[in-house]
């Protein structure tokens, strides 16, 4: 399905004149007075400030609870999440600050990550004739968002569901570098205006940018391939910036999902960066603040230099989930008849110091209530329990699990055709430490949390020696431990932060991971079927769509000749199977395929 053309071309239009102007933010009502310590008293000199909020990567987050394991949320770090706690923040905020000097932005990454977001994008989708309305859309509505910028994960259910839910907000999805394919105009506003009134002066006016990340067209091609294209983030700033400017923006924010190292991972696959935020700060002038996204890190003040005006830029990026929430603080004064921004100050507040807000709990209650019921559903039993504890580390069960489903899929749909002689290998990673498949009943929240995230099965064509080379990326996973001492599972994986997900097992072949050799030389022993791998042997590799689309940066599997797609979740064919088995058990596929040895000796 296309863009819709009619709110496409009216948005584009408002966008190109400069009109994005955000809910109750741009009318006289929305601003009062700042309190006199703040805003200066007559007769001295004029000051104002403002605050502005920002969350990130809230990922379906409404309430500090985990469906994929049906119980409150909690980590080592006893971090909470959710929505309603933000709420809480927001309001005593903006009872501090004044409500009217106050702004609340978010930097993307919405409406996945959760089951109550999947909820309510398939098995209740709000697109349905008579929908609902999204629960995140609700909450940030009720919470009184001005603005959000477009995450990578907002695409990753169609434009439909995207389209529905920016016309369910109350507040603009922000996209300056989400264009149309053939027009090359903003396939979304580019910016909001959000106009604050002073007691002494002229209204501060405050623009807030929105850039998304340009990685969307590798992960999300199917959705978005020859209707929308997402250019660099420095270069669309370049070009609106200046533009904001003009129009008499007072204050510039950023609002990017783009994390700050500067590093990509779909290797040479699109010619921009993928965590180009400082990179906008240093290369692009005017801007005073970046509220950072994407990068699933708590940043809660990094200064950078303006390369031109040697200015500094404040960024910050709360953690994700809704575990924090950053303030921005902005002091102005009024200097030959405009606004000048003197000073700019970012923190971040941790919303585990906060109960839930009772009204959004109220009001999402039910909601809530529909996806605890649906996620405890039962599909099946487990004839032992399985758990990725060790699965880091170990050829587990559970991730054997997770290939055997993907590998008995691909051979099912390639048999009869071209390349069903042809071995069938499948790669999985650990995607959560604390997943878990019980001994006995087995629920759709179990199979959930094997698999959170929704990415889809495709069947690539690789050669034995482009296996190996994708076996020995991958391999990079482990911090060179050499042979004698003791090893400390803490300490043995995640080598130059590459996360859990990034590192592949591969099933239907043999090997070993040498780690006390350096990164590229640690695959040994490559067998299939008991001999060693022909490199010029042919393998369809079972491969969700993220790693097919150089989700990674993973060699050959982005340029492999596919041989199969589907459009079904890895998670639901995960679920299917479950049911239509009746019961799992682990003695009919579980397998050691790899193991880790230092100079050939077994770690474990």
């Amino acid at each position: 399905m296309g863009l819709d053309r009619r709110a496409f071309l009216g948005r584009s239009a408002a966008a190109g004149a400069g009109v994005a102007l955000a809910g109750g933010a741009v009318s006289g009502e929305a601003a009062v007075a700042a309190p006199a310590e703040r805003a200066g008293r007559p007769g001295r000199e004029r000051r104002y400030a403002f605050t502005v909020m920002g969350t990130t990567d809230l990922h379906g987050n409404v309430f500090n609870w985990d469906y994929f394991t049906d119980r409150e949320f909690d980590d080592k770090a006893r971090n909470d999440v959710g929505l309603a706690k933000i709420s809480t923040l927001v309001k005593r905020v903006r009872r501090e600050r004044g409500r009217r000097n106050t702004l609340l932005i978010d930097a993307g990454d919405t409406i996945q990550g959760t089951q109550l977001s999947y909820y309510y994008a398939k098995v209740d989708p709000i697109t349905a004739r008579r929908g609902p309305v999204h629960p995140m859309a609700q909450a940030m509505n009720a919470i009184g968002y001005d603005a959000a910028a477009l995450g990578n994960h907002e695409f990753n259910y169609g434009i439909p569901v995207l389209r529905k839910f920016e016309e369910q907000c109350d507040f603009p999805l922000l996209g300056a570098n989400a264009l149309d394919a053939k027009s090359l105009r903003p396939a979304f506003a580019p910016y909001s205006m959000h106009r604050l009134r002073t007691p002494c002066g002229r209204d501060v006016r405050v623009a807030v940018l929105g850039l998304t990340n340009p990685g969307i067209a590798i992960w999300d091609k199917a959705n978005v391939a020859g209707r929308m294209v997402f250019p660099g983030l420095e270069e669309q700033a370049a070009k609106w910036v200046p533009r904001l400017r003009s129009m008499g923006a007072d204050v510039v924010f950023v609002s990017a999902h783009s994390g700050s190292s500067g590093t990509s991972s779909y290797g040479d696959q699109l010619p921009y960066v993928e965590n180009a935020a400082a990179l906008v700060a240093r290369q692009v002038p005017g801007i005073d603040a970046i509220l950072v996204g994407h990068a699933h890190t708590e940043i809660p003040e990094y200064r950078v230099a303006n390369e031109e005006t040697g200015r500094e830029v404040v960024l910050s990026e709360p953690l994700k989930w809704g575990q924090r929430l950053t303030l921005f603080d902005v002091d102005l004064v009024w200097s030959r008849g405009r606004w000048t921004v003197e000073k700019v100050a970012a923190e971040v507040l941790n919303s585990n110091t906060v109960e839930e807000d009772p009204a959004i709990v109220r009001l999402l209650g039910d909601e809530h209530r529909k996806v605890v019921a649906y996620v405890n559903q039962v599909i099946g039993t487990s004839t032992g329990a399985m758990s990725t504890v060790d699965a880091p580390w170990k050829d587990e069960p559970i991730i054997d699990l997770i290939n055997h489903v993907q590998s008995e899929t691909v051979k099912a749909a390639l048999a009869g055709g071209e390349f069903a002689a042809l071995p069938v290998l499948s790669q999985a990673s650990c995607f959560s430490r604390t997943a878990r498949i019980p001994a006995g009943q087995v629920t759709i929240k179990d199979a959930a949390g094997l698999y959170p995230f929704e990415n889809t099965l495709e069947a690539r064509v690789l050669t034995g020696a482009q296996l190996k080379d994708y076996l020995e990326f991958s391999a990079r996973y482990y911090v060179r431990t050499p042979a004698g001492g003791p090893v400390d599972t803490a300490k043995l994986t995640n080598a130059d932060g590459i996360p859990d997900y990034n590192y592949d097992a591969v099933s239907g072949v043999t090997y070993e991971v040498d780690v006390a050799k350096p990164a590229g030389e640690r695959i040994a022993k490559l067998s299939f079927e008991g001999k060693p791998v022909d490199p010029a042997a042919r393998f369809v590799l079972a491969v969700n769509n993220y790693r097919a689309s150089g989700g990674g940066a993973f060699p050959h599997v982005a340029a492999a000749q596919q041989v199969w797609s589907n459009s079904e979740e890895i998670r639901n064919t995960i679920i299917q199977w479950v049911q239509a088995k009746g019961t799992v058990d682990p003695a009919a596929f579980a397998s050691v395929g790899w193991r880790l040895t230092r100079e050939g000796v077994p770690v474990f």
